[in-house]
């Protein structure tokens, strides 16, 4: 009888310390995180510069727009202009060259903790003058030197004021 107890006790153990040892450090899903752009003004028929700040969860990076390989998914700033006669021309900054543990051979060109895309912002003539409500999403894949998760889109918005 004693034998049946602790060998169920030993059976128990094997299948919930590993389970417990997953609990008590649960992995984080890396984030994104988009500083508030304040309101933008922009006279119908010139342009202007936004400049939009992330901060991604240290330990982590994504790749930057022009990643080495064509296998990996770039960061992208996707942004719906809110009148035909409003343009955008995003610049991405350029990437950090880094080597990691899984392939110390070969440098992904990545970004790590803050960076800024700078948008080019223009209000055609025509554009209607007022307050326009820009939206998009930054699309991303966070990494750290093990392993990636998968792609996510962060929210961005702000508003742009054009005026005559």
């Amino acid at each position: 009888m004693f034998a049946k107890l602790t060998s169920g006790f030993l059976l128990m153990a094997l299948f919930t310390l590993p389970l417990a040892a997953q609990w008590s450090n649960p992995p984080t899903a890396p984030t994104v995180n988009v500083a508030p752009v304040a309101p933008i003004t922009v006279a119908a028929g010139k342009a202007t510069q936004v400049p939009i700040r992330f901060t991604l969860t240290k330990g982590f990076h994504v790749n930057s727009n022009v990643p080495r390989s064509e296998l990996l998914i770039p960061t992208v700033l996707m942004l719906n202009a809110p009148a035909p006669a409003i343009t955008f021309d995003i610049a991405y900054p350029k990437g950090e060259d880094v080597a990691f543990d899984f392939a110390p051979k070969e440098k992904l060109n990545v970004y790590t903790g803050e960076f800024i895309l700078n948008v080019r912002v223009k209000a055609a003539r025509s554009a209607a003058a007022g307050t326009h409500k820009v939206a998009g999403d930054l699309r991303y894949q966070a990494c750290n030197d093990r392993a990636c998760f998968p792609p996510k889109k962060v929210p961005v918005a702000f508003d742009l004021v054009v005026t005559k």
